[in-house]
């Protein structure tokens, strides 16, 4: 259970709840194939059905951990670049952690659904809607990449949803759900073929068996 002091270190962004952290390659969107240092934060209350991360979902069950010791973590290792995942992680105060990362001349990355405010100073912000809590429109406007989830066919729809709100310069990537990827693929290909402003972005990380 999180106690007090923790609660209060975490509200003034000196702390995170720490899923788990671990260099290794981004397998998604606009960065995929190139070597990241992932921070996992703990806490998330959109619960998608299709979420391969539900053990983050609860912020309490996970260690507490001060975003010097990520930090210096993370230095341990030869990332330059840093993704921030979670769970949902603009949940919390994130400035310290990206002041801290960027004064070590490395690259922050954003994974959000865009629920909340999103808060730092974020070299790459990518915003994946989720239906149970949209994205705010401050958040779509700022992003540099819209990656939309496709379980099923209605979902295209719904990612065309989001594109009038992006800047021109924001990547455009449609995701097939990975445990209907053989159901949807081809649905995918033949929509960006025909809406060529998509682009595929495919979980690499899980076909390569890493983590």
């Amino acid at each position: 259970m999180i106690q007090s002091l923790d609660y209060q270190s975490i509200k003034n962004g000196k702390a995170l709840p720490v899923v788990e952290e671990f260099y290794s390659i981004q397998g998604e969107g606009f960065h995929s194939g190139k070597p990241a240092y992932f921070i996992r934060v703990g806490g998330c209350d959109i619960a998608c059905h299709f979420c391969d991360t539900k053990i983050s979902w609860n912020a309490s069950l996970h260690q507490i951990k001060s975003v010097t010791e990520i930090v210096e973590k993370v230095m341990t290792t030869s990332a330059r670049s840093v993704v921030v995942t979670g769970g949902e992680p603009t949940m919390f105060n994130l400035k310290i952690l990206t002041d801290l990362i960027k004064k070590n001349n490395i690259s922050s990355f954003l994974e959000t659904s865009g629920a909340y405010p999103v808060t730092g100073d974020w070299d790459w912000i990518c915003v994946s809607p989720k239906p149970k809590s949209p994205p705010l429109k401050e958040n779509l406007e700022k992003a540099d990449e819209l990656k939309v989830v496709i379980a099923s066919n209605s979902d295209f729809e719904w990612a065309e949803k989001w594109v009038p709100f992006v800047n021109s310069n924001c990547k455009l990537f449609l995701q097939p759900e990975f445990s209907n990827f053989k159901t949807i693929i081809n649905e995918i290909v033949e929509y960006c073929k025909n809406n060529p402003y998509w682009n595929i972005s495919l979980q690499i990380q899980k076909f390569m068996d890493i983590p």
